[in-house]
């Protein structure tokens, strides 16, 4: 693999990282906290469970991530699925954050040379890229996840996080006409 591909690549999973932590901040942040922590049924979990969830995840996955098994021996992962009354948005936020940062740390730490190391998750052995891959495919389900619970509860006061029905044409447009005069 050449280090400018390596390098691409890595920046490249930053920018989808990033993106996906946006658009479920963007969403989640149109709940209001009843909507925040409902389930829409007993089989489903809250926005603020999955946030809670990933947020485990991440601190499991990244926290030593070249050195130490993805999954960290003090994890319990069952309870991040059991809202407990202590937690308030707040709480679920910061836990959020702290998983995030834990992720772009990470990645941030890796050169190209360490793309093609082995990490382990759960034992079982994966190169650097697939690690990388597996959680950025974890982090998009969840996060379009939290895209459709919160549509789904805000239902007609849904503000778009991205083209609006009906926009395609003139978004379409718009990107042609940027890009055309560069």
């Amino acid at each position: 693999m050449s280090d400018s591909f390596a390098a691409h690549y890595l920046e490249d999973v930053v920018r989808s990282f990033r993106k996906v932590k946006t658009l479920a901040e963007k969403a989640a942040a149109q709940l209001d906290d009843e909507e925040f922590f409902r389930a829409i049924d007993e089989e489903s979990n809250s926005v603020a469970l999955i946030m809670k969830h990933m947020s485990g995840n991440m601190r499991s996955r990244w926290t030593d991530f070249l050195t130490t098994d993805g999954e960290k021996p003090d994890r319990d992962r069952e309870s991040e699925f059991v809202a407990n009354a202590d937690e308030d948005r707040r709480a679920i936020i910061e836990r959020w954050e702290t998983g995030w940062a834990c992720v772009f740390k990470a990645i941030e730490s890796l050169g190209p040379g360490d793309l093609m190391r082995t990490v382990t998750i759960r034992h079982e052995p994966h190169t650097v890229v697939s690690a990388i891959n597996r959680q950025v495919e974890h982090y998009a389900h969840h996060g379009g996840q939290i895209v459709f619970l919160s549509k789904h509860l805000k239902s007609g006061a849904w503000q778009t996080l991205s083209i609006p029905r009906g926009g395609a044409t003139a978004f379409n447009k718009e990107m042609r006409e940027k890009h055309s005069k560069s």
